[in-house]
């Protein structure tokens, strides 16, 4: 039986365990219900589980019979988003506020599908394999907290290789493989600013000093910068989305805020927007005569794939579904992953995976962390095939 008719077998099974994931999203780093779902479709497997003490992150380890060999992982991440849903799904979330609209669900049944599929062929893996259950990839550093926590040494033996697959509700068509080499998501970082003024009636401004028009200042400011200091060809997206000052039409505030997301291609642009923003907005704010607050927060760095390992995968997945299923991205997303942190110390790639509902049209459906976005089951298949192919192949060539 082939790889990918194998993952079909599993598809029913699969299907059930991401639909009981998606009626019982949980947030951040603390998963319990998640946790324990992915426990009980492991169990029984030869496997040696363990689950993270500072976060309810699952660890899963194969040791292969097959021969001596290195070791690799794959992850999938398994939190949620704090969305309300609106998807009109049958298994839609039961928890108000809550949402699987980036497809994590899926990420999660479709890596419980390759350690299944693995533990079958246990015989025929030259090495062992690491499942990374993953908490926290929405902004909460889950793979750092695992990463301090052992998951690139639960082998005992150093990872040649990591993988992970990410699901689109959007722009790719169903089924559609893609990953490139090199940079293949952004970084991200947050910039926080409070405009600290003195408020008064807005019929006397020149008694008071208003914050308002130097957050509006700043705002436009951080537009120009990104565009006259940086490399188009090596771009950076500030958006500002989030901005509050004020109670009523004729009364100065004493302070204005906004929050903005970062977003650069390379470490060299990170590290200048690091000091370059709030080097701009203090000065914007000494101009106009007023105290600010700036907070640049790093959330993640550029996710780079290793050449070798993108062109290993997307081979991979050529010889599995066929050339058409295949492409090479002709440039990076502006999406952004801590499977980045992983990348930083072990050669892998991270693919992205088409899941667009049945009839939709890439160009117009809801993307992903949309209260209406849509994820097709259908490629829980295609997931679990190429996941475990990897793995298998991987450690073959480690150990020729």
């Amino acid at each position: 039986m082939t790889t990918v008719e194998r993952a079909r077998e599993l598809h029913g099974e699969l299907v059930e365990l991401r639909r009981a994931l998606h009626r019982e999203p949980e947030l951040g780093l603390h998963l319990p219900r998640t946790q324990e779902k992915v426990l009980a479709a492991l169990d029984g497997l030869p496997l040696e589980i363990s689950t993270g003490r500072s976060l309810s992150s699952v660890t899963a380890v194969l040791r292969g019979t097959g021969g001596p060999g290195g070791a690799v992982l794959l992850r999938g991440d398994m939190d949620a988003l704090p969305v309300q849903e609106t998807s009109g799904a049958e298994y839609t979330s039961r928890i108000d506020g809550r949402m699987h609209a980036c497809g994590h669900d899926l990420h999660t049944a479709g890596l419980v599908g390759a350690a299944r599929l693995l533990c079958d062929r246990r015989e025929q893996l030259k090495g062992d394999v690491v499942f990374m259950f993953q908490p926290g990839e929405e902004g909460f550093n889950g793979a750092g907290a695992m990463i301090e926590e052992g998951v690139l040494e639960a082998a005992g033996k150093p990872l040649d290789a990591a993988y992970a697959i990410h699901v689109a509700a959007n722009l790719l068509p169903h089924g559609l493989l893609v990953s490139r080499p090199g940079t293949v998501l952004s970084a991200c970082d947050e910039l926080c600013v409070t405009v600290r003024g003195r408020g008064g009636h807005g019929s006397a401004p020149h008694l008071a000093q208003d914050p308002v028009p130097a957050v509006c200042e700043m705002v436009t400011a951080l537009q120009t910068y990104t565009t006259r200091a940086f490399d188009a060809f090596d771009p950076v997206i500030v958006t500002v989305g989030r901005l509050s000052a004020g109670t009523q039409s004729n009364v100065i505030p004493d302070t204005a805020t906004f929050e903005a997301t970062v977003r650069s291609y390379s470490e060299a642009n990170q590290a200048r927007l690091r000091t370059g923003l709030p080097t701009l907005i203090r000065g914007i704010a000494q101009a106009h005569g007023l105290e600010v607050e700036v907070d640049f927060r790093t959330v993640y760095p550029v996710t780079v794939n290793t050449p070798d390992e993108t062109g290993f995968a997307l081979e991979a997945a050529r010889e599995l579904f066929g050339p058409d299923q295949v492409m090479v991205a002709p440039r990076p997303s502006s999406g952004s992953e801590d499977f980045s942190l992983v990348l930083q110390q072990v050669p892998g790639a991270m693919v992205m995976l088409g899941a667009i509902a049945p009839g939709g049209d890439p160009r117009t459906a809801p993307m992903n962390h949309a209260p209406s976005a849509t994820f097709d089951d259908r490629v829980l298949t295609r997931q679990t095939a190429l996941l475990a192919d990897l793995a298998t192949r991987r450690l073959a060539d480690t150990a020729a």
